[in-house]
């Protein structure tokens, strides 16, 4: 094969491509990398993996809101760079990380079966039993997520939200071993990946805190060259969710959103129909402007011979109809686009400016 890749020489005098995945520090990081390889080698028996950790910038920063830092890609620049160097083969991120402009070159070539998307609330062990509609008045509840803060602040305006940072394990101990908080909002795909799932005291539906940009699924980042590393990972794609993120990062991009600004998506496919459910909110939560739109996605649809080759948002998915991801696209543009002509511009740009102030 072609590039520097690496190779080892077997005991019988074989030689064999070693693919190294590139992967965050994070204990998270290396559960979700893991169950990736896992799933490799069940379907390719004699593949040869290494991973390879390292720490990004949202990792080494931990005393500032994520939405200060200024980042398009916190967690994902130290990462590509081993891409583009040929350090790593491929990286497996959570997806809500990865911005919806991929730098020239790369592409996510598997976007795996979503877990649970929603918010979960983490009690602190003294408020076992309660939810956030039973807390006392003025309990602190901690997010790193101006999206969570904007949202919950509307919903349950009796509450204070304040910032917490760290990975799970901090955000937990600091929760834990402390008072400062009356409970924390985590990612309930998170605390399954990592066993944690007794520790979650409600699971926040969409009527109380729609989810993130691609949050609950897993994405495999290669080099969009790498045409064997392409096929390889590619079986790994989940129809389903590839069209709702598909959706979800579609309108995220056309509102030129980030993790500076509230955004907030629900999506469903039911009976070959798309539907995504979009909001922006202005970070008290006060002013929102929300919509819903479908459309039709057939997966039984003819997969056109090189067709699928075109990256939808930066997804590259062959095997899924090319119908499909075009109808998945154009639905995130188009709900964005709604959103805008009621004024969404003016409510995402007052919240930068004010993020950007505090």
């Amino acid at each position: 094969m072609e590039g520097p890749f690496k190779y080892i020489r077997e005991g019988n005098g074989t030689v064999t491509r070693v693919i190294r995945m590139g992967t965050r520090k994070s204990q998270l990081a290396r559960i979700q990398t893991d169950s990736v390889a896992e799933k490799l080698k069940e379907l390719y028996p004699d593949l040869q993996l290494e991973i390879v950790a390292m720490s990004t910038v949202g990792d080494k920063i931990l005393d500032t809101a994520l939405s200060k830092i200024g980042e398009k890609s916190l967690f994902t620049k130290e990462l590509e760079n081993a891409l583009e160097k040929n350090e790593v083969d491929l990286v497996v991120h959570s997806l809500k990380d990865l911005p919806t402009s991929l730098p020239p070159g790369f592409t996510i070539g598997a976007v795996l079966q979503r877990e649970n998307p929603h918010d979960a609330v983490v009690l602190h062990p003294k408020n076992a039993g309660f939810s956030l509609d039973s807390l006392p008045e003025k309990s602190v509840i901690g997010t790193s997520s101006l999206r969570r803060a904007a949202q919950l602040k509307k919903r349950f305006p009796q509450l204070v939200f304040e910032n917490i940072r760290g990975n799970l394990n901090t955000r937990l101990k600091k929760l834990d071993e402390k008072d400062d908080f009356a409970a924390i909002i985590l990612a309930a795909a998170g605390l399954k990946r990592m066993g944690w799932e007794s520790r979650i005291g409600q699971v926040l539906g969409p009527e109380d805190c729609m989810y993130a940009v691609g949050q609950g699924a897993l994405a495999i980042e290669v080099r969009a060259r790498d045409r064997d590393i392409l096929e390889m990972v590619s079986v790994l794609h989940d129809p389903d969710t590839v069209l709702r993120c598909i959706a979800e990062r579609a309108f995220l991009k056309q509102l030129e959103g980030g993790c500076s600004v509230p955004v907030a998506v629900y999506t469903q496919v039911k009976n070959s129909v798309l539907y995504l459910t979009g909001a922006v909110y202005s970070l008290d939560g006060v002013d929102c402007l929300k919509d819903t739109m479908q459309t039709n996605v057939n997966l039984n649809d003819k997969v056109c011979e090189g067709a699928g080759d075109r990256a939808h948002v930066g997804v590259t998915a062959p095997k899924i109809p090319l119908l499909a991801l075009d109808a998945a696209e154009k639905l995130g543009v188009d709900l964005a686009n709604l959103l805008l002509t009621k004024g969404a511009k003016d409510i995402l740009t007052t919240a930068r400016q004010l993020n950007d102030a505090c």
